[in-house]
């Protein structure tokens, strides 16, 4: 039995929820370097900090989405979790840039990071069981165009989101002064904003969306659920690593290079600029706060030439294919990065970011349309989880690793970290095209 085709409304309601998710995210992807540089970082401890997410997204995605896998309630099986996490990430984001208000008790700069490992899990609490939504309601033919919507919509969420400190500070006039451990307002503010975005969009998702029983899965699924995979448990989630599809295993290698670059140019971003362009390393003088706000507005930027032109992204699958549609995408994106360094003018980078954009749009959404047709339905959960793993280590790695080399190679020049991270993106477009893409149709121009 074929899963129905859904309208386009339909597909809208069930990701409406990214919007709000990577509304969070962005706030802390723009925002985080610099809130703990205001609390005591040092430039090249930056991605020791930044540690905490993608750990924690390597441990809470797969098990979130072997049990979402494995749950039935009144409201479905993934959109309590959407509930979970969209109330602690709300918390999170009320409490992270409001850390040097609790320094007596504890130093600001540990609760920042703590409110920034907390945020990131729930928002993987929130974020992982979405990827598994599109896959269990979308038949094969409508996967590309659900992951797509679900980038337009994270494109939207970041574009307001990486943009609202610069808004509330020159549009509003809000503060965004800052003294030794305190955040300007204007960030402060936009995080609240964020966590009330954040608990809407979800419920609207909750509300609009009604999710395939066990029953009405397993009819439309073409295999039988072997007895021996029905179990639950931290052995089960191994076996299934283990067992991965070829495919999967394929895009981990691109994987790896993509969020390796992406990893560093949000860590390092905001120092690259403030150094390179407005010849600064002092987190509290003005002109690295004019650095970290225009940091804000070119990432929203990027965020929203993702949501324009993941809505082109089917067009352009179906005519060349959804791997070459993936490299030209993150080739463009190598050369975005690239070119930071023969820039003078800060305001140039609005070109750069023209081309991390469109390599943003394809990640958040290529690998997993390949990956889907590749995964049993009964697995989708837990392969979506797994497949996370892809995407946290190369992070890892560059968050142990990333910090010295920028003190010790880079000589504390974090614009290198963004050229290298260039280099990277181009390796992911190469590799991609050794991918092998199951239920790929493509039709002649």
């Amino acid at each position: 039995m074929k899963k129905p085709i859904l309208a386009f409304r339909d597909i809208w309601n069930m990701s409406f929820g990214f919007l709000g998710i990577q509304f969070g995210f962005a706030l802390q992807n723009a925002n985080a370097s610099r809130i703990l540089q205001t609390f005591g970082a040092d430039v090249e401890h930056l991605s020791w900090f930044w540690l905490v997410a993608p750990i924690t997204g390597m441990i809470v995605q797969p098990i979130i989405g072997h049990f979402s896998d494995n749950t039935w309630t009144r409201l479905g099986r993934r959109r309590p979790y959407f509930l979970a996490g969209a109330t602690l990430a709300s918390i999170a984001l009320v409490l992270m840039p409001n850390a040097g208000s609790f320094t007596a008790f504890i130093p600001p700069l540990f609760i920042g990071a703590g409110m920034l490992m907390i945020m990131d899990a729930s928002i993987n609490v929130a974020m992982e069981p979405f990827r598994a939504l599109v896959a269990d309601k979308l038949p094969s033919e409508q996967r590309t165009t659900g992951f797509s919507v679900q980038t337009v919509l994270i494109g939207i969420g970041a574009v307001i989101g990486s943009f609202l400190p610069y808004a509330l500070l020159n549009w509003f006039g809000v503060n965004g002064s800052v003294t030794e451990g305190i955040v300007g307002d204007n960030v402060i503010y936009s995080f609240y904003f964020g966590a009330v975005i954040f608990m809407a969009t979800i419920i609207w998702t909750v509300v609009k969306t009604k999710e395939y029983s066990p029953e009405e899965i397993a009819q439309f699924s073409d295999t039988e659920i072997p007895e021996e995979e029905t179990g639950s448990g931290i052995s089960t989630i191994f076996k299934d690593f283990v067992n991965m599809p070829k495919a999967m295993r394929q895009l981990g290698l691109v994987q790896f290079f993509s969020w390796f670059a992406l990893f560093s140019m949000w860590v390092f971003t905001t120092p690259a600029i403030a150094q390179h362009f407005y010849g600064t390393t002092d987190p509290s003088s003005l002109a690295y706060q004019e650095a970290g706000d225009w940091v804000g507005v070119i990432f929203s930027v990027y965020n929203g030439i993702s949501a324009v032109f993941a809505m082109l992204l089917p067009l352009i699958a179906n005519k060349i294919g959804r791997k070459t549609t993936h490299a030209v995408c993150l080739s463009l994106g190598g050369l975005g990065l690239l070119s930071f360094y023969i820039f003078s003018d800060p305001a140039m980078l609005i070109i750069s970011m023209i081309g991390v954009g469109i390599a943003w749009a394809s990640i958040l959404a290529m690998p997993y349309a390949i990956l889907a047709g590749s995964i049993p339905a009964h697995k989708m959960g837990i392969y979506m989880g797994i497949f996370n793993f892809f995407i946290t280590f190369p992070q890892i790695v560059n968050g142990i690793f990333g910090g010295p080399i920028v003190k010790y190679l880079y000589g504390g020049n974090a614009i290198y970290a963004i050229i290298f991270a260039g280099v990277f993106m181009i390796f992911g477009a190469i590799s991609v095209l050794r991918v092998e893409d199951k239920d790929e149709l493509v039709n002649a121009v």
